[in-house]
């Protein structure tokens, strides 16, 4: 049974303290703020439990706050919404006090991390998914950028696009987008110390089973708790966790910078493997890497470009990547060490300058370590000119595995025109079904452009659907190179390469919205950039 909260007048020194109201009055709930250590002991902890009390105060939540471990029994979690690890660290819970909040979160309680709970529990494995990703390392105190990805959560929905701000930035084993809903994530090229890349999320949500989880990697500092934006970025998670919130918490597809292009996307290979890897651009990385081995790119020419960059990993010996031009046993025009990154999941960036050449790309690795020496996620060239601005599926030949009538026939989604209405159009006859273009030979494609129904104003039954982007080198063998989920558009750009492609496909998942199963396609464009 939840405790009965008595009515708080908001005082003005709660005011002063920067006392954030809801937008709408909640009903009361109650939450437990837990802040035990056994590792390092942050000192904004009592800050933090103070601003936690005074958002309570504020916004009809009771608080309360302990770091006595026996808190967490079944009977005593059952009185809170939700439970805030407040910078938490090391092994806090005993295994009987572990299996009583698990079961909390399955039942459909909500969980908080604050900074350094990702630096806890590294030894149970349902904490590691719940919290999302644990503390590897972090740089000196410093301010930095974060690019707000989703406005409309309630913990990022007062902010702008960007985000500059003043912690304790940290950089995690893995990357939480597989499993989480990014909120925000941090631009490394605005302060020194990130290790994670292009792609470093630094808030996030998810949901496990009946319960909610929002983390956070602000808090390090005790001036964290006095600022406004903070204090509201905290409270809407708490909000969310608490279950006085909706929001869409599920996991986005890892999508990667634009200009990069997917090592999965090889034309000719020996002894490399393509491996699932939710953390990786694309969902995919290559691996099995040992030395002599290699792969090649008969769609990326290396005239003109003057520097190489790859995304990877490593658990092993580490090795080094050749450049090469034409053949795996071409010109070589460059080399890239890659060091142990602490892990598979660690993904980082190398670079290095390029010597002029001309063909097609080959990567080649080398290393003295046995078994696998390293991943490789992606890569980009860089130098030389931007290709022309040319749809390389404009009129190619297009086929489908079915057309809702005579006159709406694959062709008419690579004509040119974008009529609207039943004029030009290929539709589906029912669901789950596939469209795709023969481009005529492998070209270099890196961004595609699909406009579908709602474009033209016919009907907006395309817009509830899900579907697949799916490229092929022989029209047999597909990569998924884009995955677009809970679309609202009714135009959908997917930027993934460039890559060797000679077919493009769209599968159409079945609407789970919508009776209306057949999909429609007014123009599917692809270019090289």
């Amino acid at each position: 049974m939840k405790r009965i909260l008595a009515t708080l007048a908001v005082t003005g020194a709660l005011l002063a303290a920067g006392a954030v109201p809801a937008a709408n009055a909640d009903t009361a709930f109650d939450v437990l703020v837990f802040s035990k250590t056994a590792g390092f002991r942050h000192d904004a902890i009592p800050a933090g439990i103070t601003a936690i009390q005074q958002l309570g105060a504020a916004n009809g939540f009771t608080v309360t706050a302990t770091e006595d471990a026996a808190a967490f029994s079944t009977a005593n979690l059952a009185q809170y919404e939700a439970v805030v690890f407040l910078s938490t660290t090391g092994d806090v819970l005993n295994a009987t006090q572990q299996t009583a909040f698990e079961s909390y979160i399955r039942g459909g309680g909500g969980y908080v991390g604050v900074h350094a709970a990702a630096d806890t529990e590294y030894d149970w494995p349902f904490y590691g998914d719940l919290v999302g990703a644990w503390f590897a390392s972090h740089p000196a105190i410093q301010q930095a950028t974060l690019r707000v990805e989703d406005r409309t959560h309630p913990a990022t929905a007062h902010l702008g696009a960007t985000w500059v701000r003043t912690d304790e930035l940290y950089n995690y084993r893995t990357n939480p987008r597989a499993t989480a809903h990014v909120l925000a994530t941090l631009d490394e090229t605005t302060y020194s110390g990130g290790t994670m890349g292009a792609d470093h999320p630094f808030a996030w949500c998810k949901t496990i089973q009946s319960g909610r989880s929002f983390y956070t990697g602000a808090g390090h500092t005790q001036e964290s708790y006095s600022d406004s934006a903070f204090r509201a970025h905290l409270l809407g998670g708490i909000r969310y966790a608490g279950g006085k919130v909706a929001a869409d918490c599920s996991p986005g597809t890892v999508t990667p910078p634009t200009g990069r292009i997917e090592a999965e996307s090889y034309t000719s290979q020996s002894g490399v493997q393509i491996v699932g890897d939710g953390a990786a651009h694309g969902g995919n990385r290559v691996g099995y890497i040992d030395n002599g081995d290699w792969a090649g790119y008969s769609g990326v020419n290396v005239s003109g470009k003057t520097g190489f960059t790859a995304r990877v990993a490593s658990g092993g010996a580490g090795g080094t990547i050749q450049v090469r031009s034409g053949s795996a046993t071409g010109p070589l025009l460059g080399s890239l060490p890659v060091t142990n990154t602490g892990g598979y999941g660690t993904f980082v960036d190398v670079t290095t300058t390029l010597s002029a050449g001309s063909g097609s790309l080959f990567l080649v690795f080398v290393g003295t370590g046995s078994g696998g020496l390293f991943d490789v996620d992606d890569f980009a060239l860089t130098g030389g000119s931007t290709p022309p601005v040319t749809n390389l599926a404009l009129n190619k030949t297009a086929t489908a595995d079915s057309q809702c009538a005579a006159t709406e026939t694959p062709a008419k989604a690579v004509n040119g025109t974008v009529n609207g209405g039943n004029a030009d159009k290929w539709c589906s006859l029912g669901a789950s079904k596939w469209w795709r273009v023969d481009l005529g030979a492998a070209v270099s494609v890196g961004r595609v452009v699909i406009r579908h129904a709602g474009a033209g104003g016919e009907n907006t039954a395309f817009n509830t659907r899900d579907f697949d982007v799916q490229t092929s080198v022989d029209g047999t063998t597909w990569t998924t190179v884009s995955q677009v989920r809970g679309n609202t558009a009714n135009v959908t750009t997917s930027t993934f390469g460039p890559a060797g492609v000679r077919y493009l496909r769209v599968n159409v998942l079945a609407p789970t919205n919508n009776a209306d199963t057949a999909a429609r396609l007014y123009e599917v464009e692809a270019y090289a950039s």
